[in-house]
């Protein structure tokens, strides 16, 4: 449960947050009743639903890049959501995408070598060039013209835009389950400490 701030229970919701909610909780009280049918809490809703245009603004989006139809093919898109959910450390989104990635059709073998795609056989030229791209983009706040330019010998613009969209969209969602310990992301603060030496050892710096 996120311990940061309040969620947002069924009484409290807006008409418009109340259809959204029932989308994904049916008739239940998120907040009285937690849990999802892919096995999370929730929370990230009925946090997001504090502010109730934001959610709306949100859910629209994330559910318009999940949309079917899309110029980006789905299994790049998902690539591009699991490689930025490992370099940027969200669980959540790690464990959400690996279960999308199975309803389009992604082979076991893919997602099975994903945090080590670098060394894999199982990927497409075009796949690679979206992993780095993403791996870049995450890590090091840039793309590559060398990696930028592989992707355009694969993508056209507009599937170019939409796959920074996705990447920059994905990371901003996992930096506010970080941020505020909601669903899997909710142990932050304890990943970062330092470890007691045993007993009263010190560590001896070299002697100039």
């Amino acid at each position: 449960m996120g311990d940061r701030v309040r969620e947002v229970g069924l009484a409290e919701a807006t008409p418009e947050t109340r259809k959204i909610y029932q989308q994904i909780f049916g008739d239940r009280d998120p907040v009285a009743e937690p849990g999802t049918t892919t096995g999370t809490r929730g929370d990230y809703w009925t946090t997001l639903a504090l502010v109730p245009d934001i959610f709306k603004l949100s859910t629209e989006i994330v559910w318009g890049l999940l949309a079917p139809g899309r110029k980006l093919d789905p299994v790049l898109r998902e690539l591009a959501i699991l490689r930025n959910a490992i370099v940027g450390d969200c669980k959540f989104e790690y464990s959400q995408h690996h279960k999308v990635s199975r309803m389009i059709g992604m082979p076991e073998e893919k997602l099975a070598a994903i945090k080590n795609w670098t060394t894999s056989s199982a990927y497409s030229p075009a796949e690679r060039a979206v992993m780095a791209a993403t791996d870049e983009l995450i890590g090091r706040n840039l793309v590559e013209d060398a990696t930028f330019a592989e992707l355009k010998r694969h993508l056209s613009d507009e599937q170019i835009v939409e796959l920074f969209y996705v990447i920059t969209t994905y990371r901003m969602h996992g930096m506010m389950l970080r941020a505020l310990h909601l669903e899997f992301d909710n142990d932050t603060t304890l990943r970062m400490q330092e470890v007691p030496a045993p007993g009263e050892a010190l560590i001896k710096l070299p002697q100039s």
